[in-house]
């Protein structure tokens, strides 16, 4: 199946419906004229198909961002003198700036050349980067190595988040956003006991135990990489894996739901005035806060622990239950956001959850409560991240919108990434108490946005009702909460 969409998917919902009522209303309403049993295994299909391979390739994009730190108490600082000033906060930071300078141009061309091509592209590109980083003999080159694993996967988390967007309702969303993520959150949280067992091959090969570790896994991502090129789905309009009933049902649904199942041209016109959209940079704003305490746990927590006393065997290994606890706490926030259609205020609770675990880990007494507040740290700021995501798609209308925002959120997060690499200095080692403020100035900012939303949103909401107002160019549209 590879034709457009017919034009009877704008039609299904006439005007005067889409007049009266509110859309996620119409899109329940939807539901009712297909066979429920239909409907729920047509998603089931699609679910299978998408999100196991996207959250088994986000784990590995985590996995070869961060795996830094493994690397570095497996030799690396000593073999490439990272411990030297602040070789290592360089090299980690040096990611960033191709990562976000290339997340709307990324976008732009995975509606250009497809789901397919584009994000094969990107995995074995980031891969190869990856494999480099085993045979780079001084800190400059693997510097040079990082720049280049940032731009190829610049184009690859921010085209995840927009495809599985086009498929399901709003209030659908998060749920599958926070599967892929969570499937990332808790493979990463294995990393650690992996590239530890990867590391005791050295000196097989003549390699080093940290050359093994990046080898290895760069290998594992060019193979899946190669995977992706057979089995990933594309926009729901292109796929081929659906029959023409089941793709007219999952665009009549989204048609319903919000009136953007047909994508629009995207054209320089069109990306300006996107960018004119002041919440496009609140959300924005909300993914540096949320990715900047994710990071810091990422490039800081096997430092951190290893800062404890804990041996380099413990220490990897002490790292994995964080994010498994994080998984959970992620995919039970999301449940109850949609269950609830309610985004900012769960968004809110676990912005406080992150707080209390940086102000329990930075100034707790005791190895045991410093790693609680591990725990709590990881489960606010991995739930927020689809959290945004979420609440940023659930709250526009049109693909050109949606892919803009998509990129200008997840390149904001790429800058949380460099706030976190940068304010946790090795001269403050081993409690990083700056770092923890300026992670904590984060978590204020988020909860300012999330007032200041909430309130904007409700009050358009209401307008929307008294017929004063239509919201974002859509009749019938509302927004979330």
């Amino acid at each position: 199946m590879d034709a457009k969409a017919p034009s009877d998917y704008r039609s299904k919902v006439d005007d005067s419906e889409k007049n009266s009522i509110d859309k996620s209303s119409s899109g329940e309403a939807l539901d009712a004229h297909y066979d429920p049993k239909f409907v729920e295994q047509t998603l089931r299909k699609v679910d299978w198909r998408m999100l196991p391979l996207l959250g088994l390739l986000y784990s590995l994009a985590l996995i070869d961002r961060t795996n830094l730190s493994v690397a570095r108490i497996a030799g690396m600082d000593r073999s490439l003198g990272l411990t030297i000033g602040d070789r290592y906060s360089i090299a980690s930071m040096i990611y960033f700036p191709p990562y976000i300078l290339l997340e709307i141009p990324g976008n732009l061309i995975l509606q250009k050349l497809g789901a397919r091509a584009w994000l094969t592209i990107c995995v074995v590109g980031w891969g190869a980067a990856q494999i480099g980083m085993a045979f780079v003999p001084n800190w400059k080159l693997l510097s040079l190595t990082r720049v280049l694993l940032g731009a190829f996967e610049a184009g690859f988390f921010p085209a995840l988040a927009f495809i599985i967007t086009t498929w399901y309702k709003r209030h659908e969303i998060q749920k599958r956003l926070a599967a892929f993520y969570l499937t990332g959150i808790l493979l990463g949280g294995f990393s650690a006991p992996l590239a530890y067992g990867l590391q005791l091959i050295a000196p097989a090969g003549g390699l080093k135990g940290w050359q093994w570790i990046f080898l290895v896994e760069g290998l594992l991502t060019v193979v899946l990489g190669l995977v992706t090129w057979f089995f990933v789905a594309d926009f729901p309009q292109k796929n081929k894996f659906l029959t023409e009933e089941q793709t007219k049902m999952i665009l009549d649904r989204v048609e319903a739901d919000r009136g953007d199942s047909v994508p629009d041209e995207i054209t320089p016109r069109v990306v300006g005035k996107h960018l004119l959209d002041p919440f496009l940079w609140s959300f924005a704003l909300m993914a540096m806060s949320a990715t900047m305490p994710a990071y810091a746990i990422g490039f800081f927590v096997v430092i951190l622990l290893q800062s404890m006393g804990f041996s380099i065997r413990d220490t990897l290994l002490l790292t994995t239950p964080p994010y498994v606890a994080a998984a959970i706490s992620t995919f039970f926030f999301a449940w109850l956001s949609d269950k609830t259609r309610k985004r900012a205020l769960w968004l809110a609770v676990q912005t406080l959850m992150t707080i209390v675990g940086l102000m329990v880990t930075g100034y707790g007494k005791g190895n045991g409560v410093r790693y609680f507040g591990l725990f709590l740290t990881n489960m606010g700021a991995s739930g927020s991240i689809p959290g945004v995501l979420a609440y940023n798609a659930n709250n526009i209308v049109s693909h050109s919108k949606r892919s803009v925002s998509t990129a200008v959120i997840i390149a904001f997060g790429g800058i949380g990434g460099i706030f976190a690499t940068l304010v946790y200095r090795q001269k403050d080692f081993p409690k990083y108490i700056p770092g923890v403020w300026a992670t904590m100035a984060c978590q204020f900012l988020m909860l300012l946005l999330l007032a200041i939303n909430t309130f904007v949103f409700t009050r358009r909401n209401k307008l929307a009702r008294e017929g004063k107002r239509i919201n974002e160019g859509t009749p019938g549209f509302y927004y979330t909460i």
